[in-house]
């Protein structure tokens, strides 16, 4: 186990950490957005597909237990590694020159995660821990994004999770070796058509819903 722990410790084994956790976030997310589809198909459809969610009790408490872990090791790790980059580096340089290839995206990954952090707390309260005795949940979406400070948020934090995926999900496989360069364009693009069905696809979910509600 000693190796696991050295590879774990290593700043390779915190890179390797937060692609897998990263690239199954992505996962999560392709799962997330096609279940909120069924909100275009109406309140029945979207409560029908939650009350499916529900019923399966035990399996859905340890997906969650699995994601919540997942979500821990993700941010604990870029913490340590965003720390440990300035610590090698305290004082910055004089000009700041954009190196090759470096992007939004790039430059601004700790910062964007924090911020879906904080989004993802905001997103647990308002939906998952929001009292059901006496509505749905759909009525608990329809009512949040009626008002449009709940739209106007949920819009800037899906701009902020596409940024953050379009850098995150090839750096991802950058990292479990697939920089090659017959392969890395094709995942770039695929990463950044896929930041762009994230922002677009869960941003146009409360401008829909404000119009109906």
């Amino acid at each position: 186990m000693n190796w696991l722990k050295n590879t774990l410790g290593s700043s390779v084994g915190k890179k390797l950490m937060m692609a897998l956790t990263g690239l199954s976030f992505c996962g999560f997310l392709t799962v997330h957005f096609a279940g909120n589809l069924t909100l275009f198909r109406g309140k029945d459809a979207f409560n029908g597909y939650a009350g499916h969610l529900h019923s399966l009790g035990s399996l859905i408490t340890f997906a969650e237990f699995i994601l919540l872990s997942l979500a821990a090791v993700h941010v604990l790790t870029g913490l340590t590694l965003f720390y440990q980059n300035l610590s090698a580096r305290p004082k910055r340089y004089m000009v700041n020159k954009s190196a090759g290839g470096r992007t939004v995206g790039s430059q601004t990954m700790p910062y964007t995660g924090l911020l879906l952090l904080a989004f993802i707390i905001f997103h647990i309260q308002n939906f998952h821990l929001a009292d059901k005795t006496h509505q749905t949940i759909y009525d608990i979406v329809s009512n949040s994004f009626a008002q449009p400070e709940y739209v106007i948020v949920y819009i800037l934090a899906m701009i902020i999770a596409a940024i953050h995926v379009s850098h995150g999900f090839w750096s991802a496989f950058q990292t479990l070796g697939a920089n090659h360069p017959k392969y890395m364009p094709l995942i770039k693009s695929v990463g950044v058509v896929f930041s762009l069905l994230v922002g677009a696809g869960f941003g146009f979910i409360p401008i829909y819903i404000s119009l109906i509600a």
